[in-house]
C-alpha cells in the first residue's frame, strides 16, 4: 500500500508544480510567426518634412537595408511615401500614412540568406537611429498571418487612452508613455498620432486690413495659393477649343521659395484699392505646433501608442503592460485605458480555449460515466489528463516552443489519443475484476494484456507527429508547435497509462462491488431510484 501511495503521491506533486510553476512562464502567442523572412518598416520623418524629402530619405533607408542584411540577401522591397489619395485602390489599414512625412516599407530577404531577422532588426534601430537623428523607425510583422491577427491596428501592441477632455487625455497618455518606456520587452514605442505637427499661424488684424481695403478671406485665399495651390480657393478651367479637352489652371509658388515664415510674411495679398499689402502688413505669423491628428473613439477623444516586441512573448508583454498602466497613477475622471492589438485578442483566445479544454473533459467524464455506469471507473480514465498537460508543457520548455493555437490544439489532440488508451486498459481491468480477480491484480493483467495496443496506438501517432514536430520545409514553423505538444502529451500520458493508471485502478476499486448498478429511473432497482444498487 506504502509504494501505490508513494507513487500517486509523486505523479500529483510534480503535475501540480509543473503545472503552476512551469507553465506560467512559456512564452505566449496567438499564432507561430510565419514570417521570418520579411518584415515591414514605418518611418516617420520629423513632422512637417515635404514628401519629397521624404521620399530621398526613404531610397537611403532601403540602401541602408540592403546593405546591413548583406551582398544579394533582399529579394524584393517595396515602399510608400506619404498618404494616399482618395483615388488609390488600397486600403488605408495596408498604409497607415498620416502625412507627407511618413512612409511605409515592405522587405523580404532571399530564402536561405542565413539572416536572422531579429538581430537584423536590431541592428537597423541602432544604424538608423544614428543615420537619421530625429526620425521613428517601427519594425512590424510582414506575414498577412500576424497582420491580420493585429485586428485593425498598425503594430502588435496598442494602448489606447480615451476621455472626454482632449488635455486630459493627452497628459495621462504620456504618463503611461513613460511607464511603458521602462518595459525591456518592447520596441519602437510612440504615439500613433503626430501630437506637435509644426504650423504657422496667421493672426489678421481686422482693423489694420480693413483700413488697407482686404478682408480675411482674401489672406486666406493668399497663403493657400502660395503655399499649397489656387486649385483649393479658386478653381478655374481651361477648355481647349480645338480639342474640347478641359485643363485646371492654378497658380502654385515652387516649394523651393517657400521655405521659412520670412517667406510667407512677403507673400502678396490682393485688395480693393490696389495697395497690394504684403501679409505682415496686415498680420501677425509665427510658428507653432497642433495635433497633427485627432482621433475620436465613440465620440471621446482617442490618444494611441503603438510598440512591438522583441521577443516572440506576448504573454509577459501583456502582464508587463498592465503593471506599467497601474503605475501610471490614477486617471483623470472620464479617461480610460485600453491595451488592444494581439494582446486583447490572445487573452480572449486564450480564455476561451481554456474554457472549451476544461468543458472537454468535464463532458467526456459524463460520457464515460455513462457508458460504464461509474462515475468512478470515468474518474479513473480521466486521471491520465494531467499527464498529457504535464508532457505538453515539459515539451514546450524543452524546446522553446510558445504557447499558441498549434500547441493548444496539439494538447487536445493528445489528450484524446490518451483518453482512449485509458478506457482500453480500463476497460479490461474492470472485465478481470469482475471475473473475480482483485482490483490490483485485476488493473496489472489488463496493463500486461494492452501493453501493445497502447503502445502501437501512441508510437503511431508520436512517430507521425516527428517531422512536423521538426519544422523540415519552408513554412513548418507554423505548425511545429501542434506536433512537438502531441509528441510530449503523449509521451507522459503513455507512461502515466501503463504504470499510473493501474496504481490508481486499484486503490479506487479495492473496495467496489461486483453488480453494476442500473440508470434507468424506471427500474425499482436503479441506483437512481434509491434501489439497492451497488454505490460507485
Amino acid at each position: 500500500m506504502a509504494l501505490p501511495a508513494l507513487l500517486l503521491g509523486a505523479y500529483a506533486v510534480i503535475a501540480m508544480a509543473v503545472l503552476l510553476v512551469l507553465a506560467p512562464r512559456l512564452a505566449r502567442e496567438i499564432f507561430p510567426s510565419a514570417g521570418a523572412e520579411q518584415f515591414r518598416l514605418r518611418f516617420d520623418a520629423p513632422d512637417g518634412t515635404r514628401v519629397s524629402v521624404t521620399e530621398e530619405m526613404t531610397r537611403e533607408i532601403l540602401d541602408t537595408i540592403a546593405r546591413e542584411a548583406g551582398k544579394d540577401n533582399v529579394a524584393i522591397s517595396l515602399g510608400y511615401v506619404g498618404t494616399q489619395g482618395s483615388s488609390y485602390p488600397i486600403n488605408t489599414v495596408f498604409l497607415w500614412t498620416g502625412g507627407p512625412h511618413q512612409a511605409v516599407m515592405n522587405v523580404a530577404l532571399r530564402r536561405g540568406a542565413g539572416v536572422s531577422l531579429s538581430e537584423l532588426q536590431e541592428k537597423l534601430r541602432k544604424t538608423l537611429r544614428d543615420n537619421f537623428p530625429g526620425s521613428y523607425f517601427s519594425f512590424e510583422p510582414g506575414d498577412l498571418i500576424s497582420q491580420t491577427l493585429n485586428f485593425g491596428t498598425p503594430s502588435v501592441i496598442e494602448v489606447a487612452t480615451t476621455g472626454p477632455q482632449y488635455n486630459d487625455v493627452a497628459a495621462f497618455a504620456e504618463r503611461v508613455r513613460q511607464e511603458l518606456s521602462k518595459i525591456g520587452e518592447l520596441r519602437d514605442l510612440t504615439y500613433e498620432e503626430a501630437l506637435h505637427y509644426p504650423t504657422v499661424d496667421v493672426r489678421v488684424n481686422r482693423v489694420l486690413a480693413g483700413q488697407l481695403g482686404v478682408t480675411a478671406d482674401q489672406v486666406g485665399q493668399a497663403v493657400v495659393a502660395a503655399t499649397a495651390s489656387s486649385r483649393f480657393v479658386s478653381p478655374n478651367y481651361w477648355r481647349d477649343p480645338r480639342s474640347g479637352v478641359s485643363y485646371q489652371v492654378q497658380v502654385q509658388v515652387p516649394q523651393a521659395q517657400m521655405t521659412s515664415v520670412k517667406d510667407i510674411e512677403t507673400i502678396p495679398v490682393a485688395s480693393t484699392t490696389g495697395a497690394d499689402p504684403l501679409v505682415s502688413e496686415v498680420a501677425s505669423v509665427r510658428p507653432g505646433t497642433v495635433p497633427g491628428e485627432l482621433d475620436r473613439q465613440n465620440g471621446l477623444w482617442m490618444i494611441g501608442l503603438s510598440a512591438n516586441l522583441a521577443k516572440s512573448d506576448l504573454g509577459k508583454a501583456a502582464t508587463d503592460i498592465d503593471e506599467a498602466i497601474h503605475r501610471a497613477g490614477q486617471p483623470p475622471r472620464g479617461v480610460l485605458t485600453q491595451v488592444r492589438g494581439q494582446v486583447s485578442t490572445m487573452r480572449q483566445i486564450f480564455g476561451n480555449l481554456s474554457i472549451g479544454v476544461a468543458v472537454a473533459i468535464l463532458v467526456i467524464l459524463l460520457l464515460l460515466a455513462a457508458n460504464f455506469e461509474s462515475l468512478r471507473l470515468s474518474l479513473i480514465v480521466v486521471s491520465t489528463a494531467p499527464a498529457v498537460l504535464l508532457g505538453v508543457v515539459l515539451m514546450l520548455w524543452v524546446t522553446g516552443t510558445s504557447l499558441n493555437l498549434e500547441s493548444f490544439m496539439g494538447g487536445i489532440m493528445a489528450i484524446g489519443v490518451a483518453v482512449a488508451n485509458a478506457i482500453l486498459l480500463v476497460t479490461f481491468a474492470e472485465k478481470n475484476r469482475r471475473e473475480g480477480a482483485d482490483a490490483k491484480t485485476a488493473a496489472r493483467n489488463a496493463a500486461g494484456e494492452r501493453l501493445r495496443p497502447v503502445l502501437m496506438t501512441s508510437l503511431a501517432m508520436i512517430t507521425g507527429m516527428i517531422p512536423m514536430a521538426l519544422a523540415m520545409g519552408r513554412g513548418s514553423e507554423e505548425i511545429a508547435p501542434l506536433g512537438r505538444a502531441v509528441i510530449g502529451g503523449l509521451s507522459v500520458a503513455t507512461v502515466a497509462t501503463l504504470l499510473v493508471l493501474p496504481t490508481v485502478f486499484g486503490l479506487v476499486q479495492r473496495h467496489g462491488s461486483l453488480s453494476s448498478p442500473s440508470l434507468d429511473p424506471d427500474d425499482p432497482h436503479s441506483a437512481v431510484a434509491g434501489g439497492e444498487g451497488a454505490s460507485r
